[in-house]
């Protein structure tokens, strides 16, 4: 028995990125919703399922009940997930599976969060124990592992700037990316470390905003004349110690177990995949990602990212709507949201014969992992 291809998404929708004064966390969730369920075409009273990610900069207690009553419906099941950045993906496949087993019909997975304008400090805060000894906010954690990286294979600059450049100037041509101006390598190599070897463009951005897709079985969407469902094909998890300290290997990553995985219930190799969508919170991330999926062999992701190949034209397009270092710093959901544009062939940054694409998920540094294959 497989579940491959057997949900699919039938809606996605978002908010504007960037900043929402005086919006809380809940309205633009319901913001979210309502444009995945008009993109769906599915009345809200169908909705029989509803899966948030909390959000990041001030996390609530039955969330999740809280977004439903102001949606104003009343779904049979409900949650949400913890796994920070990895959540969204995870929370489509919980659904499916959902659905298989005959417990609800039609569910919305959801995620927004005000952090630019709200409350920023959760992304300053001390990190495990070794705060003690000054280990405070994201960076350090993500400067170390790209410095073990740097040491171990000879990792050079220009391997991260050609990342921060593909994202950056497939987001210029986003009209709803945060940032839109072009990176080219003189620019990304002439800023200064924020934290070293961590340069700017190396770095998410901090968003407001919110997303939301619709999931229901392959068949319900044939019944409700859905337009373009886009057939979930795979997923898969991986999860690795709290304390980055603490691993074995700082330059390999659970995206190894999780990409795996999700191949192969797709009954995909690294080789078959048309494109990607990898969460680039920072460019190490990405780069560890490439690697750890089987994109390229452990050490050599500088020679496989070089001379365009993560350009929409390239031998692998790469968050062909900008990622979280251009289009939103909005954790995972609009990762997503690009596979199905790309899956429905409404991107604008569209892969020529594109007909399936692998969605990378992660949260905190590097401790979780969940990935997404969509299909046509």
């Amino acid at each position: 028995m497989t579940l491959s291809g057997t949900c699919v998404i039938a809606g996605i929708g978002a908010t504007a990125f960037g900043k929402h004064p005086g919006r809380s966390s809940v309205s633009l969730n319901v913001e979210a919703i309502r444009a995945a369920l008009s993109d769906a075409r599915v009345d809200k009273d169908r909705v029989d399922a509803l899966f948030v990610k909390p959000p990041t900069s001030d996390f609530q207690m039955l969330y999740t009940v809280k977004v439903a009553s102001a949606l104003g419906i009343q779904p049979r099941m409900g949650g949400a997930w913890d796994q920070g950045g990895a959540a969204n993906a995870t929370l489509i496949s919980i659904a499916c599976m959902a659905i298989e087993a005959g417990q609800i019909d039609i569910a919305v997975v959801s995620f927004a969060d005000n952090p630019r304008t709200g409350n920023a400090a959760v992304y300053a805060r001390p990190r495990g124990d070794d705060s003690l000894y000054g280990w405070f906010g994201t960076l350090p954690g993500y400067a170390m592992i790209m410095q073990r990286h740097i040491g171990e294979f000879r990792t050079p600059p220009e391997a991260f700037g050609a990342i921060a450049m593909a994202a950056r100037n497939h987001g210029v041509r986003n009209p709803k990316a945060q940032v839109r101006n072009p990176l080219n390598m003189d620019d990304y190599l002439a800023a200064d470390p924020l934290v070293a070897p961590l340069r700017r463009d190396d770095c998410t951005l901090i968003s407001d905003g919110g997303g939301a897709v619709v999931i229901m079985s392959a068949k319900k969407a044939a019944e409700l004349g859905v337009d373009a469902p886009v057939p979930i094909l795979g997923w898969g998890y991986g999860q690795t110690f709290y304390e980055v300290a603490y691993r074995r290997d700082m330059t390999s990553t659970m995206a190894q177990t999780s990409g795996a995985t999700a191949l192969k219930m797709a009954g995909l190799t690294p080789q078959d995949v048309d494109c990607v969508q990898i969460y680039d919170c920072f460019t190490i991330a990405a780069l560890m990602t490439l690697e750890d999926y089987g994109f390229c062999q452990k050490g050599q992701a500088a020679d496989f990212v070089k001379d365009g190949a993560l350009m929409q034209d390239g031998a692998l397009p790469f968050n062909t709507s900008g990622g979280l270092l251009s289009e939103t710093g909005m954790p995972g959901m609009q990762l997503i949201h690009e596979g199905v544009r790309q899956m429905r062939g409404t991107s604008v940054n569209q892969v020529k014969g594109a007909g399936n694409v692998v969605i990378s998920n992660q949260g905190g540094v590097m401790q979780t992992h969940s990935t997404l294959v969509l299909g046509q």
